[in-house]
């Protein structure tokens, strides 16, 4: 499953503010988010789909770097991304 023109706007709106604002780190870490739910929700039925299980370990591991990348730029914004996503370290 993908994402549909009409989620990811959404995403583009409430993280980035405009649709044509993709770039953002907070809208690539909610991005990521999205697709990270789903990929556990995958595993969860089929736990034996290494590929996937791969990708979703990658997909955790790029994320954690665009948080690390936002905690040396802003706290402020890590700290309301973090807020917004329900995120913990």
């Amino acid at each position: 499953m993908t994402l549909t023109k009409e989620e990811k706007s959404k995403i583009y709106n409430t993280f980035g503010g405009s649709q044509s604002n993709t770039g953002v780190s907070e809208v690539q870490i909610a991005l990521m988010t999205e697709r990270i739910k789903h990929l556990s929700k995958h595993l969860k039925n089929n736990h034996k789909d290494h590929n996937t299980k791969r990708s979703l370990i990658k997909l955790v591991g790029k994320r954690r770097r665009l948080l690390n990348y936002l905690i040396s730029v802003d706290i402020m914004r890590y700290r309301t991304i973090i807020k917004k996503l329900n995120l913990r370290k």
